[in-house]
C-alpha cells in the first residue's frame, strides 16, 4: 500500500539532513557565547541595584519569559528592519541567519542573567574583601576569585539552557533558515512522507542532545574536581 510506512526512507534522508546540521550547531554555538557574554553585563545592574537599569532589565527577563521563542523570532525579524528603517539603514536583505541568532542571543542572556545572578549571590562576600586584602581591585577579585566559583554553580543550570537551545533552533527555518528542520520540510514536500521524515529529524535531535549531555556531565565533573565528592553531586 501506498501508505504503508517506509522504514527504508529514514535511512536515505538522514544522511541528507546530517548536511545541514553545521547550521544548526552555528546557531547553538554563536546564540551562546554571546548569550553568556550579554547574560553576565545584564546581571550586573541587578546586582549592584543600579537605578532604572535594574528595572528595564527586569522587564526584559519577564517579557523573555513571558514569550515564546517563536514570536520573539519574528518580532525580531521583522522589529530590527522597522527600526533601522526609521534611521534609513536597510537591512530587508540581510541573512535570516543573522536574525535567528540575535533572537537566541537575545533569549538565552535572559536566563543566562538570571543563572549568573543567584549563582554570584552563593557565592560568600567575605572573599571580596579577602581579595581586597591582598590588594586586588574590585574587577580582579570578581574575574579571579569570584566568577570561576559562580560558574561551577551555575555550570548545571547553563547545560540545561544549552540543551534546550539547541532543540529551540528547529523553529529556525521559519524565516526561512534552511537548518535540518527546514531541509526536513523540503523533503516532506517531495515525498509526501511526513511521518518518516519527522521521525529522522526527532532521531538525529535525540542523538545530539544526548552527545551534548554526556560532553556537559564530563565538564561539569571537569569544574568539580577539587570539590569533596558529596558537594560535587549535590
Amino acid at each position: 500500500m501506498a501508505n504503508d510506512f517506509d522504514f527504508t526512507l529514514i535511512a536515505k534522508v538522514l544522511p541528507i539532513l546530517l548536511q545541514y546540521l553545521p547550521v544548526t550547531l552555528e546557531i547553538l554555538v554563536f546564540a551562546t557565547i554571546l548569550g553568556m557574554l550579554l547574560g553576565i553585563v545584564i546581571a550586573i545592574p541587578k546586582l549592584l541595584h543600579i537605578p532604572v537599569l535594574k528595572q528595564i532589565i527586569t522587564i526584559y527577563i519577564s517579557f523573555i519569559r513571558g514569550t515564546p521563542i517563536l514570536v520573539q523570532l519574528f518580532l525580531v525579524f521583522y522589529g530590527i528592519p522597522a527600526l533601522l528603517k526609521l534611521v534609513h539603514i536597510d537591512v530587508t536583505r540581510m541573512d535570516a541567519m543573522y536574525f535567528v541568532i540575535i533572537t537566541y542571543t537575545l533569549s538565552n542572556a535572559a536566563s543566562f542573567a538570571e543563572i549568573f545572578r543567584a549563582a554570584i549571590l552563593t557565592v560568600d562576600r567575605g572573599q571580596m574583601e579577602a581579595a581586597y586584602s591582598v590588594g586586588l581591585s574590585g574587577i580582579q577579585g570578581f574575574i579571579r576569585i569570584i566568577l570561576p566559583q559562580a560558574i561551577r554553580v551555575a555550570f548545571p543550570n547553563m547545560a540545561n539552557t544549552m540543551i534546550s537551545s539547541l532543540k529551540d533552533t528547529s523553529l529556525a527555518f521559519s524565516i526561512g533558515v534552511m537548518d535540518m528542520v527546514g531541509r526536513g520540510e523540503t523533503l516532506i514536500a517531495s515525498t509526501t512522507r511526513a511521518l518518516e521524515i519527522y521521525l529522522a529529524l526527532a532521531i538525529v535531535y535525540y542523538v545530539i542532545v544526548i552527545l551534548l549531555e554526556n560532553v556537559l556531565k564530563r565538564n561539569e565533573r571537569y569544574l568539580n574536581r577539587y570539590m569533596p565528592k558529596e558537594t560535587a553531586s549535590s
